[in-house]
């Protein structure tokens, strides 16, 4: 099988896991991230007891175009386009306002939700095999170091339905979460 066929086939499989209600975890611009069908609060709650995560502290999710996360955000201003479009995409996720339908399982106590367009080759492959945003959380249990390495992803989260193979990005830390409304840093990245 070629490396291009491989891929092909190791993203259906990822798009059919998580089709079917799976965790899967796959490579980020920093560390391996756990993801999940955001539309299925019984995946996102499965994800959560992975973690040992509090639901109210919400969830990020990434996807390879703006347009896939219509569904959950309020139309951008001008002002937040200024800010968020030259970071996207990239690593930066940001805090945006959610529409008042938009899961609680998926933004926690707040009325924003995290998102990012991803630009990690892999990770945008991903969603755009399943056709939709993912959950993007770390691949750890809470408070403890994030996975870089499918080994690592097996020992930290047992549980998890399919690991992706592949390189992480280069940066070192996870991506920095930014404000949208006030352009406030709420996690320092790099």
């Amino acid at each position: 099988m070629r490396a291009g066929d491989a891929r092909q086939f190791v993203l259906r499989r990822a798009a059919a896991v998580l089709s079917a209600g799976g965790v899967v975890a796959y490579p980020t611009e920093a560390v391996y991230g756990l993801g999940c069908d955001p539309f299925n609060r019984a995946a996102v709650q499965r994800l959560l007891a992975l973690k040992g995560r509090p639901a109210g502290k919400g969830l990020i999710l990434i996807a390879d175009d703006l347009l896939r996360l219509a569904p959950f955000l309020e139309p951008l201003t001008p002002r937040m386009h200024e800010r968020v479009d030259p970071s996207w995409p990239g690593p930066v996720t940001w805090l945006l306002p959610a529409r008042p339908e938009t899961p609680r399982w998926l933004r926690g106590n707040h009325s924003s939700l995290a998102v990012r367009i991803t630009a990690h080759p892999l990770a945008a492959a991903l969603c755009g095999a399943f056709g939709g945003p993912l959950v993007s959380t770390s691949a750890n249990p809470s408070g403890r170091p994030p996975a870089r390495s499918p080994l690592q992803v097996r020992l930290r989260c047992p549980g998890v339905d399919l690991i992706v193979h592949g390189q992480t990005g280069d940066l070192i830390k996870p991506t920095p979460i930014r404000d949208a409304l006030t352009g406030n840093t709420i996690r320092a990245g790099r």
